[in-house]
Formats: C-alpha cells, structure tokens, sequence
C-alpha cells in the first residue's frame, strides 16, 4: 500500500466467493487502514442481543432506546468488546474522530448516555471488530474477496441490515445480487 492510498471511511463488500467463510455476505465499514493494518465494523450482521438487553446486563435502564434496536456482529476479533460507530453530533470527548461526520468510540459512557437519551442522534453498537495486519487487507482484494466502495451514513444508519451489501454496491452502479463467485485477474 502507498502511503496515500486507504480505505478508511470505505465499506468491503464480501464477494461471492467468500461463501462459508465468516464474512460471506457482509458489509464492513473500515475505521482505520494504515501500514499496520485495518480495522472495520461490519455494519449488517445483527446478533441475538437487543440494546435494551445489553443496557439492562450492565445495570443501566432506559426508556429512550426502542425495544427493537439490535446489537451487531462487529467481527470475529474482541467479540466481547463494544464499539459504538455514531454521528458527530455532540460533544463526545470519548470517541475518535473518523471523517464524514463519524465517530467511533469503546467507552462506556457513550453507553450511559445513549441509555439516558442523551447519545448522539444516529448510532450503531457492535460487539467484536474486523481486523488485518500490515498488507494483509490489499492481499485479499488482489484475490478477489473484496469490492470495496464509499462509505454512506444512509447506507449505515436508514438501510435494513439485509440492504445494506446491496445498496453500498448500488451506489457503484453495480447490482451485487448478479456478481459471479468467480473473478479474473488482468
């Protein structure tokens, strides 16, 4: 990887051939891609877990989160971990900055706020995190197991999860729904 080239703020789209491997058919929104490595949150995998449950296991009530709000399948690494990938909406001292209007933050207190009403307007909660080391990330799309695409804030917060790989390959111009399992190289 050049040192100008990243793809922070872009989202990986698994393609076809990734069939039975962890990341078939998901969107991952990269947080962080440098010469270390990269560092996403797949933003269309969500688990069994409710906010309110996850709120109500770390003793905090609310009544200012919908019932329905699931937690996401962040990634396979640190599944216990929470991260929180949210609009710049506030003063949130806790979070990093991205780009794009995005924050991401593992504190605590984003959690406490959220609960109290008080988060920011848009938000994701992930448990776990995908992660590559150095050059591991550009091997796999020169394998083909990636397309890779501009992030969105529609697409992360206004799209169904089940949307989401679709509508982020949409913006390309592409329908994902007729990619081949198989690619070429030139």
């Amino acid at each position: 990887m050049t040192a100008n080239v990243t793809l922070k703020n872009q989202f990986l789209l698994a393609m076809p051939n990734q069939v039975g491997t962890y990341f078939a058919d998901t969107a991952t929104y990269i947080c962080e891609h440098n010469e270390d490595g990269a560092m996403g949150i797949v933003v269309n995998r969500p688990s069994e877990l409710s906010l309110v449950e996850l709120l109500a296991q770390m003793g905090l009530e609310t009544t200012s989160v919908a019932p329905d709000v699931q937690i996401l399948e962040g990634g396979p690494v640190a599944s216990e971990r929470g991260f929180v990938l949210h609009s710049d909406d506030g003063n949130f001292a806790t979070s990093l900055a991205l780009d794009d209007g995005l924050m991401l933050s593992t504190a605590q207190e984003m959690l406490e706020a959220i609960a109290r009403g008080e988060g920011p307007r848009d938000f994701l909660v992930a448990l776990g995190y995908a992660g590559w080391g150095s050059g591991q990330l550009e091997g796999e799309i020169k394998d083909n197991a990636w397309l890779n695409c501009p992030g969105s804030k529609e697409v992360l917060f206004n799209t169904p999860f089940g949307e989401r790989v679709d509508k982020a390959a949409a913006g390309l111009g592409i329908d994902f729904r007729l990619m081949s399992g198989h690619a070429g190289h030139s």
